[in-house]
């Protein structure tokens, strides 16, 4: 009843593992490319201890550049932030 023609066409798979490369994602630089070599948790251990030690003594709005240099680091490390 179908068209027999159509038989054995497979359409195109996408696999959501795969991340799509856009515009914005290649201009971003090779840093950001990178997959991270550890866990997020373990990245850049000093920017993250003085980061967390400045917003418990002085409040997160008066951390900004250390939470600036925590998110810096964490994109030299390779992670999307």
């Amino acid at each position: 009843m179908g068209n027999s023609a159509s038989q054995g066409v497979a359409a195109p798979s996408v696999s959501a593992a795969q991340p799509v490369a856009t515009a914005s994602s290649a201009a971003a630089g090779t840093a950001s490319s990178e997959k991270p070599k550890c866990k997020a948790c373990c990245a850049c251990p000093e920017t993250k201890r003085a980061r967390d030690a400045c917003i418990v003594e002085n409040g997160e709005e008066n951390c900004s550049a250390l939470i600036e240099a925590h998110k810096k680091c964490m994109r030299d490390a390779g992670f999307n932030i």
